[in-house]
């Protein structure tokens, strides 16, 4: 399993909206709209890191709002 947090930036009045689109899509266990350089913050979790990919241009990059994203994979030491 690979998780990853999406940092995202959303349009101005947008941040809740997406936020909750977001956390509606299959793979997202959390979508919370936050205050800062970032609107809303997600965390994800794939089977793998091509699925992994595959959510976050797909899925998530097509929800009405979003201007950008930063995928941010989580590291297990």
């Amino acid at each position: 399993m690979v998780q990853a947090y999406i940092l995202i930036q959303a349009q101005v009045g947008k941040a809740h909206s997406v936020a909750t689109a977001i956390a509606q899509i299959n793979g997202v266990t959390l979508a919370e709209d936050v205050t800062g350089p970032y609107d809303v913050i997600a965390r994800i979790e794939a089977e793998n890191v091509d699925e992994l990919g595959k959510l976050v241009i797909a899925r998530i990059q097509e929800v009405p709002g979003i201007t950008r994203t930063l995928t941010c994979t989580v590291v297990k030491v």
